[in-house]
C-alpha cells in the first residue's frame, strides 16, 4: 500500500493529534510543547476542526486539436451532422498533425451522441445478397440558385463486403430503377444471388394471395422480374415496418449525408454525380468498415468471384406508353421532351421505353429513337427531325449529323476551260489555239 505524500501527512496527522489532545483537556501551550508546533497554528486547527482535503482541478493541457477548435465548433454549428472522419480530412488539409481518437473525443464533447439502439446483425456469405433503396436529398444547384431541387440517391450495397454503388437521380420511376440496376451490375462485374428491397413502389406492388401456399405473397413489378430473370437474381421484399432488415443499405445513407453531401455545392445533377463518384471511389469504398473491420474494396475483391456472371446480351425489356405529340413536335417521357420528325402526322403515338432508349412509333412504325436523358426538364432534337434551322436564341440541344463521306470516283477535279477547248478542237480536226 502506498503511503500518502509528506505534505498530506503533515496536514492530516497533526490536526488529528491536536484535536485529540485538546479533547483530553491539554492547554494550547502544553499541546505546542508536545507537538513542536506554533501556538497560533494549534489555535487555528482547534477552531477549524478536521476538514476533508480540498483538491483543485488540474489545468487543461494543450492538445493538437486546440488550434482547430474554433474551426471545428463553427463547422459543427453550421452542420451538426458532419462526421468526425470528414472533419479529420478537413483539418489535415489545414495542418493538423494529431490522430482521429482525440478529434473524435472533442467532437463528442461538442455534439451529444445519439442514444444507441440494439439490433441483431445478419451477416451474409459472399455473393449471397445485395440491398437496394432510395434516399431523399434536397439541394440548390448553383446553375439554378433560385430553385430548391429534390434528388434521390439510388444505392446498391453488397451484404458481405459492403461494396457500394450509388447514383443521384431526379426521379424514382421504373426506367431509372432498371437503368441503375444495370449500371451497378456492370460496375460490380456480376449480380448477387438475391436483392433485398424496401416496399418501393417501382419494385414491390403489394401483397396478394399465394395459390401455392396459404397466406399472402409478394407481387413484384413485371419489368423488375424480367430484369431479375435476365441477370439471374431473386428479388426479395423486406418485412414491413422492419427497416433494420436492410440496415446495410440504410446506414450508408447517413454516412453519405454527413461525410459527403453536407457543406458542398454542386452546379447541377451531372456535377453532383461527378463529385459523388470521386468520393465513392477514393473515400467510401476505401475506408475500413466499422463492422467488418476490413477495407471495403479489398473485401470486395474476395467477394467478386462469387457473384453471378453478367449475361452475354443486354437487357431490352420494353415498357410501352401512349403519348401525344406537342405543337412543336415533342413527346414528353418522364419529365423530358424528345423530338419526332416534322413529317409525323398523328398526335397520339406509342413510346417504347427501355433502360437506355426511348423509341417513338407512329402506326406501329418507329419514327424516332433517343438515348434516355438524365434529370428533368431537358429537350432533345434528333438529326433530320427539323427541316428549318434553329432560331439564334435556341438552347435546345440537337444531334449533329456527321457529314457523309463521298464514294470514290464521284469526286470531279476542277479543270481549266482551255483544256476542254483543246479537246474539242482535236476531236473536230481543227488546229489548237495558239497560246
Amino acid at each position: 500500500m502506498k503511503s500518502a505524500p509528506p505534505s498530506t501527512k503533515f496536514r492530516i496527522l497533526p490536526v488529528v493529534m491536536i484535536l485529540d489532545l485538546a479533547r483530553e483537556g491539554l492547554t494550547v501551550s502544553a499541546i505546542a510543547r508536545r507537538t513542536g508546533l506554533d501556538r497560533k497554528t494549534i489555535r487555528k486547527y482547534i477552531v477549524q476542526g478536521l476538514e476533508p482535503p480540498a483538491y483543485t482541478p488540474r489545468p487543461p493541457r494543450p492538445t493538437l486539436v486546440g488550434p482547430f477548435e474554433a474551426y471545428l465548433r463553427e463547422r459543427l454549428q453550421a452542420f451538426p451532422d458532419l462526421s468526425a472522419r470528414r472533419l479529420l480530412r478537413e483539418i489535415h488539409e489545414r495542418g493538423y498533425q494529431g490522430g482521429y481518437t482525440v478529434l473524435k473525443a472533442f467532437v463528442r464533447s461538442v455534439r451529444p451522441t445519439p442514444v444507441p439502439s440494439f439490433e441483431r446483425r445478419f451477416e451474409t456469405p459472399p455473393g449471397k445478397q445485395g440491398q437496394v433503396d432510395f434516399a431523399f436529398f434536397k439541394t440548390t444547384f448553383t446553375d439554378e440558385p433560385e430553385a430548391e431541387r429534390i434528388v434521390w440517391l439510388f444505392s446498391m450495397v453488397l451484404g458481405h463486403s459492403r461494396m457500394m454503388w450509388a447514383r443521384f437521380v431526379a426521379r424514382q420511376d421504373l426506367s431509372t430503377v432498371l437503368r441503375c440496376h444495370i449500371a451497378a451490375f456492370e460496375s460490380f462485374g456480376g449480380a448477387p444471388e438475391q436483392i433485398l428491397y424496401d416496399r418501393m413502389k417501382t419494385a414491390v406492388l403489394g401483397e396478394v394471395e399465394d395459390p401455392d401456399q396459404p397466406g399472402r405473397g409478394i407481387a413484384y413489378n413485371a419489368k423488375l422480374l424480367d430484369l431479375a430473370a435476365h441477370y439471374g437474381f431473386l428479388p426479395k421484399a423486406c418485412r414491413p415496418y422492419r427497416p433494420e432488415t436492410k440496415g446495410k443499405v440504410e446506414r450508408p445513407f447517413r454516412y453519405v449525408r454527413e461525410d459527403f453531401f453536407l457543406a458542398r455545392s454542386f452546379r447541377n445533377l451531372e456535377d453532383l454525380n461527378a463529385q459523388f463518384t470521386q468520393w465513392l471511389v477514393q473515400i467510401a469504398n476505401r475506408r475500413r468498415h466499422a463492422t467488418t473491420q476490413r477495407i471495403v474494396v479489398e473485401h470486395f475483391v474476395e467477394e467478386r468471384p462469387h457473384l453471378k456472371p453478367l449475361p452475354a446480351g443486354s437487357f431490352n425489356s420494353v415498357l410501352a406508353l401512349e403519348r401525344r405529340v406537342t405543337r412543336d413536335g415533342m413527346v414528353s417521357v418522364a419529365g423530358n421532351l424528345y423530338s419526332v420528325p416534322d413529317s409525323t402526322r398523328r398526335r397520339a403515338v406509342e413510346v417504347q421505353l427501355t433502360a437506355e432508349t426511348v423509341t417513338i412509333l407512329e402506326d406501329g412504325i418507329p419514327v424516332a429513337s433517343h438515348p434516355v436523358l438524365e434529370g428533368r426538364g431537358q429537350r432533345r432534337i434528333a438529326t433530320g427531325h427539323r427541316t428549318q434551322p434553329p432560331p439564334p436564341n435556341s438552347q435546345t440541344p440537337r444531334a449533329v449529323a456527321t457529314p457523309a463521306t463521298q464514294p470514290p470516283g464521284d469526286t470531279v477535279t476542277p479543270r481549266s476551260l482551255a483544256i476542254y477547248d483543246a479537246i474539242g478542237r482535236r476531236l473536230a480536226g481543227q488546229p489548237e489555239a495558239v497560246r
